[in-house]
């Protein structure tokens, strides 16, 4: 049995996480993911919302299926261009300010102009501001320093930076030799990239799927709409594949395909996930059943929109998840191979 190459599929991921694409400002991702599966010839569409359907016909067109992930990722926006000539920042995405403190940025103007700059808390030089460590990390505190000669609103006006504009964080990411890669946005562009090197094995393979399957590229899922609409008629199982969330209490690590069992939407469709399971343990799949508190996905998102489908969520192990997150090619393999079974299996 065959599956796909896990060390290709993370310098898949690589290329994803280096391609800016905060929710609101997916084109060049988008644009990314459609070259890549133009190459193998599948079928795709945008819709409006500027998310890629792609579509591979089977055995059976009057039932479906839909896998989705998501290359949108948390971000920011210019809130205010304040009088020193550095920037206050809007947060695109549910995270802390904590969490991009020190951290790299660029700045994409209106009219396509990229600057560059670093998140930092106005109160940072410890030479100057007695309580720079006590300081509550917020919107009021955190600035972004432009790596260009400004002193004042205007002077960063005259280079084209607005309100409005997007800021997108370094994603940082290293691959290293035992294994892990460590990233930015893994949530979700891990699965993206494990998502595409399915549909390459699908293709290379000439696999007949038992039923026509669409795989869904959302770009609006940090901010809970990324996968509600676009669902065929006869969409019958709808498989979200998003990150495992892992903390205190959880069960879901680093090497393993976390199998979601519910979520802050509520339980996922018990069939599927008992499907999911007994796939793993058939297939020598590595997994581990979760629930995540405090969590949404594009599975969810088309639940509450009123479809009438079965639904599930499922994927590899991510640590630190809205941070500087990292896994390991072990669990991008066990969620591949989980996938690689499923999307051939019939439906009950």
């Amino acid at each position: 049995m065959s599956y796909p190459n896990g060390q290709e599929t993370v310098s898949l991921i690589k290329e994803l996480v280096s391609i800016p694409s905060p929710s609101g400002n997916t084109g060049d991702v988008i644009t990314f993911v459609e070259k890549f599966l133009h190459e193998l010839s599948v079928d795709t569409y945008r819709n409006r919302k500027g998310g890629l359907i792609a579509t591979i016909r089977g055995k059976d067109d009057s039932k479906h299926r839909m896998m989705t992930a998501h290359v949108d990722t948390l971000g920011a926006m210019v809130k205010e261009i304040k009088p020193s000539g550095r920037l206050k920042l809007d947060l695109i995405g549910g995270f802390r300010y904590n969490a991009i403190e020190g951290e790299y940025c660029q700045i994409e103007t209106a009219s396509g102009d990229v600057f560059t700059g670093t998140i930092l808390m106005h109160q940072t030089s410890v030479h100057v501001y007695k309580e720079a460590g006590k300081a509550e990390r917020n919107q009021a505190n955190m600035e972004v320093r432009i790596d260009e000669k400004v002193h004042s609103a205007e002077e960063v006006r005259a280079l084209g930076i607005e309100v409005g504009d997007f800021v997108s964080f370094d994603p940082r990411v290293q691959v290293l030799p035992n294994g892990f890669i460590k990233s930015r946005h893994l949530d979700d562009k891990a699965s993206v990239g494990i998502l595409l090197q399915l549909i390459k094995q699908v293709v290379t393979e000439e696999l007949t799927l038992p039923y026509t399957t669409h795989f869904l590229i959302s770009n609006n899922e940090e901010i809970g709409y990324g996968g509600n609409s676009n669902i065929s008629p006869e969409t019958v199982e709808y498989l979200a594949v998003d990150m495992g969330a892992m903390g205190d209490g959880q069960s879901t690590d680093e090497y393993t395909v976390s199998i979601c069992v519910k979520d802050a939407s509520g339980p996922y469709h018990l069939g599927l996930r008992k499907k999911l399971v007994k796939l793993a343990v058939e297939n020598n799949v590595e997994y581990k059943l979760d629930i995540y508190p405090y969590y949404g996905s594009d599975a969810s998102a088309a639940i509450r929109s009123g479809s009438d489908i079965v639904h599930g969520l499922i994927g590899p192990g991510i640590d630190s998840s809205h941070a500087y997150e990292r896994t390991h090619v072990s669990s991008i393999e066990n969620t591949a191979k989980l996938l690689y079974h499923y999307v051939q299996t019939e439906m009950e």
